[in-house]
């Protein structure tokens, strides 16, 4: 039946609404959920068939059951977006202001009005956008853990201009003034913790010259520079744990650096222990690279 290929694409879930537009009677939906055919998630929301009630058609629940205009958000969707590992254990759901509802206990609901640019559908789930999503789940974690999550996500996923545009954009909800510290530290170009203590450290020992994030291409390549002096031809690269300690960005690191090398250009490498425990030696060697 077509409700059932529905609900097979959304991990078994499915609503009344979608049930009795498929051509089914209430009597008959009631018959299968009395009957463990299917088994009721929330009011009006069901699991159908043979399907898991694991996290994801939990989450999918949660937001079917919060109705139109629904979302999931926060640490929730961070999870959606594969940002984090694990999810929260109760569905975190943003719904508009005027939307009231007795929340049931494996559900989270937030009241807030969001601009439509905030919103997408990912995986067939009405989710924050990537932008907004990091931000809420960076303010959730707070200093230790939400920090290298922005730090990741500028990595790898979104730009400065697009956190900035959506910190804009909530500008006022809890947790935005240390999220307006946090961005910006990061708008000189700074991706990681490791990059901003080296910022600190060469505008302090007051040596200019260098841009932050420099993109080359080297054989059709595109490569980016954490910090270059870009006339002298040298480039800085941090090695920060929380981005370069996979295999595939090793290596990427590697095929980086023996193309910069083979292009003329000089590179060093720091570590975060020798940014904070050896900052002056890291200094001369800069200066020394520099005079050379």
């Amino acid at each position: 039946m077509v409700i059932e290929e529905l609900a097979d694409s959304r991990d078994g879930v499915l609503t009344l609404d979608e049930a009795l537009r498929g051509g089914l009677t209430l009597r008959q939906v009631r018959h299968r959920v009395r009957t463990g055919q299917w088994t009721k998630l929330h009011p009006g929301v069901y699991l159908v068939g043979r399907h898991e009630a694991d996290q994801q058609a939990n989450t999918r629940a949660a937001v079917a059951w919060a109705g139109p205009g629904a979302v999931a958000s926060g640490l929730t969707a961070a999870w959606w977006w594969q940002l984090r590992d694990w999810a929260p254990g109760a569905a975190e759901v943003t719904v508009p202001w005027t939307r009231s509802r007795r929340c049931p206990p494996d559900v989270v609901l937030r009241r807030r009005n969001l601009d439509p640019v905030d919103l997408v559908v990912l995986r067939g789930l009405p989710v924050t956008a990537l932008p907004l999503t990091v931000l809420d789940a960076a303010a959730a974690l707070g200093n230790d853990s939400g920090r290298p999550l922005v730090d990741r996500a500028l990595q790898r996923r979104v730009s400065f201009g697009q956190l900035h545009a959506a910190y804009c954009r909530s500008f006022g909800r809890h947790g935005t003034p240390w999220l307006g510290l946090v961005l910006r530290q990061a708008a000189d170009g700074a991706c990681s913790q490791a990059e901003r203590v080296t910022h600190r450290l060469l505008r302090g020992a007051r040596i200019d010259g260098w841009v932050a994030n420099h993109l080359v291409v080297l054989s059709g390549v595109e490569y980016w520079i954490d910090i270059a002096f870009v006339e002298r031809r040298l480039a800085i690269e941090v090695d920060g744990w929380a981005w370069h300690c996979g295999v595939d960005r090793f290596v990427h690191d590697r095929r980086r650096q023996n193309a910069l090398v083979l292009a003329g250009w000089t590179v060093l490498r720091f570590t975060w222990h020798d940014l904070t425990s050896r900052p002056l030696v890291v200094v001369a060697q800069i200066r020394a690279a520099l005079r050379s």
